[in-house]
């Protein structure tokens, strides 16, 4: 078993470096017409002022309704502009009567850096960037108008975000995601050991430790989604759903996730699907993604 770990974790390190370079996969074209990029200073990271791409839904000019909040994350190496340069995010959001938000994420981890604490990547989303956006625009500022989700590293940031801070979010999507980020036993004993260039990409170790800290920081099990998901209950967890490639590295810790979610009888769909670690399986599943999270958050789609 301990074999079996380790040579999970290099694979997840192989998936972190090839989600750097996601763009030289074949991606569909996007349709960024409809994404509108806005900025704002966020006082946790040190004022910086931070960029994020938001999809109105179509009558939200003529209207005076309030509308759900979807928050879509972006996977290590990317920006908050993939999901419009790589996907037809825009196409596929029109038929939901919701706005959606794709944040900056840089390499945080959606955590609150060890290392450097001007920079609080969890503070950002839950305390600059959602009460922005909610005061900015007609949002149902509520659990259930809410819902995260994310790809990779932004896999992990909504199932991370999603249970921690779960009287926010009533539906959580996880994508390829690193599920395992802050779990001592993949992560940090290869890490530690080897101070040498991992797979040419010392940069995805580095921003690991950086975010996450050493062994003994107790704040990795606040991050932890394997401990996070024990302190719900089926009541009061968000719905969530998870979907990874058959022939992505980061399939076997997905599945060990999802069986401790059946353990727990926790809310929860899962899928495997044909494909790697590649904008061909997000592009899919955010469809999918969108279509199962708009009855929870009242999208409805809009009639003929």
């Amino acid at each position: 078993m301990r074999r079996l770990r380790t040579a999970r974790i290099w694979g997840l390190l192989v998936v972190c470096a090839v989600a750097a370079q996601a763009h030289t996969v074949q991606t569909p074209a996007g349709n960024s017409a409809g994404c509108k990029t806005e900025e704002f200073q966020a006082a946790h990271l040190d004022g910086t002022a931070v960029k994020f791409n938001i999809i109105l839904p179509g009558d939200y000019a003529t209207s005076a309704r309030r509308f759900p909040v979807f928050y879509l994350l972006h996977g290590y190496g990317g920006h908050y502009s993939n999901w419009c340069e790589k996907t037809q995010i825009v196409d596929y959001a029109k038929p939901y009567e919701e706005i959606i938000v794709m944040p900056e994420g840089e390499n945080g981890w959606y955590v609150n850096n060890y290392t450097n604490p001007q920079m609080q990547w969890e503070n950002y989303v839950i305390e600059d960037l959602i009460p922005y956006v909610d005061a900015h625009y007609r949002t149902i500022a509520s659990r259930g108008g809410r819902a995260i989700a994310g790809l990779s590293m932004g896999g992990y940031g909504a199932v991370f975000l999603g249970l921690k801070h779960h009287e926010m979010f009533a539906a959580v999507a996880s994508l390829s995601s690193v599920v395992g980020s802050a779990d001592l036993k993949r992560w940090d004993k290869p890490l530690t050991k080897n101070k040498q260039t991992i797979i040419g990409n010392p940069g995805v170790r580095q921003t690991l430790l950086d975010s996450f800290g050493p062994v003994n920081n107790p704040a990795r099990k606040d991050e932890d989604p394997f401990l996070l998901i024990r302190k719900l209950t089926p009541e009061n967890c968000p719905q969530l759903y998870l979907a990874i490639g058959w022939g992505d590295s980061l399939l076997g810790e997905n599945r060990e996730f999802v069986a401790l979610l059946a353990q727990l009888k926790m809310p929860y769909r899962y899928t495997e699907v044909p494909g790697k670690h590649e904008w061909r399986v997000w592009d899919e599943q955010v469809q999918r993604v969108l279509a199962l999270q708009a009855p929870v958050l009242g999208a409805q789609r809009q009639r003929d």
